[in-house]
């Protein structure tokens, strides 16, 4: 299996590769058709989300940002 990773793809989604589970905001698991590798919606437009589906082409969705590095939560 592929290493982790994730990448941001210039004005489009984010593309997850390797062994990375998936869960939405209720804590259930979601199985991409597949799952060593799928891309995310980050434009909004997607109908399938939280999957991409090429919507931000159309939609001409700009992701232009400056990364920001954070220091990582420090256990309390």
């Amino acid at each position: 299996m592929a290493e982790p990773r994730i990448t941001i793809r210039e004005n489009g989604s984010y593309r997850v590769e390797g062994d990375v589970p998936l869960f939405d905001h209720l804590g259930n698991q979601l199985h991409p058709a597949n799952p060593s590798g799928y891309s995310l919606c980050r434009c909004g437009a997607s109908k399938n989300k939280p999957f991409c589906d090429k919507s931000h082409a159309e939609a001409g969705f700009d992701g232009t940002c400056n990364p920001k590095y954070l220091e990582p939560p420090v256990a309390g």
